[in-house]
């Protein structure tokens, strides 16, 4: 069995914890696959490394690999999708963060996790991805997101209007500081920061939600993920911000984007005991009221 560790940044306080996965993994002899700054940062034990090898990007990264453990919050997660591509690797998102909403794995569980991992006794929960494609090259060699892809004004600028079409018909003009557009996991991301509806993971749909919008009449619609949302940008500055997941770039006005359903989906471990809802109440307490005893 072969298992890929991955973090984007620690701190000394959580290197006991990592250490604690170490042990557990070397006692079923599995092999590592540690990324390599994770291991400049620490200086770990030799012995935890016998099996160890390291990876720095996506392309040392195989099929051959049977589990991505993710050590750090929901970021974290999103970083390993980007890494993973297409490869269909499953990822296992341990929360040294703070909400933990897709890294919904406790440290305190790390034996619970390596137990699961070694017996194969988890579920794979498939996520939709969402694509873009633009009339300029943006977000290298990932054009694609697990939470969402937003459109934002840059700094204090005047507001925008975002035309925007549904397969090439028109749906409506937002005059908003911005427009999200959230796949069924983000819909509990910044699209529901935006008063966005949560969505099932499993639901094939895209939720579109204006940001800061200048009108009592516009509010987010669900729509199909078949659909394909393209995008035309009205507005007195020269640029403004595409956001995609935890990533961003500065665009011309005249940038044209259309947003698709990916091809490829992400896969997230699943421990038996950890459902959605489930996690909407104890890590957004949702439901919650003091009469429910």
């Amino acid at each position: 069995m072969k298992v890929a560790i991955y973090s984007r940044g620690l701190d000394d306080e959580q290197k006991k914890p990592l250490i604690m996965l170490l042990e557990a993994l070397l006692v079923h002899q599995i092999e590592l696959l540690i990324y390599k700054p994770l291991l400049e940062f620490y200086n770990l034990p030799q012995h935890l490394l016998q099996n160890a090898a390291v990876f720095t990007c996506s392309n040392d990264l195989t099929t051959e690999i049977d589990c991505f453990i993710s050590l750090g919050g929901d970021g974290t997660i999103l970083d390993s999708v980007t890494l993973i591509k297409d490869k269909k690797i499953p990822i296992l998102g341990i929360n040294f963060g703070r909400l933990g909403f897709l890294a919904s794995i406790s440290r305190d569980e790390l034996n619970t996790a390596v137990d699961a991992i070694v017996n194969r006794s988890f579920e794979i929960d498939k996520r939709s991805l969402l694509h873009i494609d633009t009339s300029i090259q943006l977000f290298a060699d990932a054009p694609f997101a697990l939470n969402e892809f937003a459109i934002h004004k840059r700094d204090t600028s005047p507001m925008i209007k975002i035309h925007t079409y549904l397969n090439g018909e028109f749906l409506n003009t937002f005059w908003a500081d911005g427009i999200i557009v959230a796949t069924p996991t983000g819909s509990t991301g910044y699209s529901l920061s935006c008063n966005g509806p949560i969505v099932f993971p499993e639901s094939n749909s895209f939720v579109i939600t204006p940001v800061a919008p200048h009108n009592l009449t516009v509010r987010p619609i669900v729509v199909p993920d078949s659909d394909i949302i393209s995008f035309e940008i009205e507005a007195r500055a020269d640029q403004f911000i595409c956001g995609l997941d935890a990533r961003r770039e500065v665009v011309n006005k005249e940038v044209l984007i259309a947003v698709k359903k990916e091809a490829f989906c992400a896969h997230l471990v699943k421990l038996n005991d950890k459902g959605f809802l489930s996690t909407l109440r104890s890590k957004l307490a949702w439901g919650l009221d003091r009469r429910n005893k």
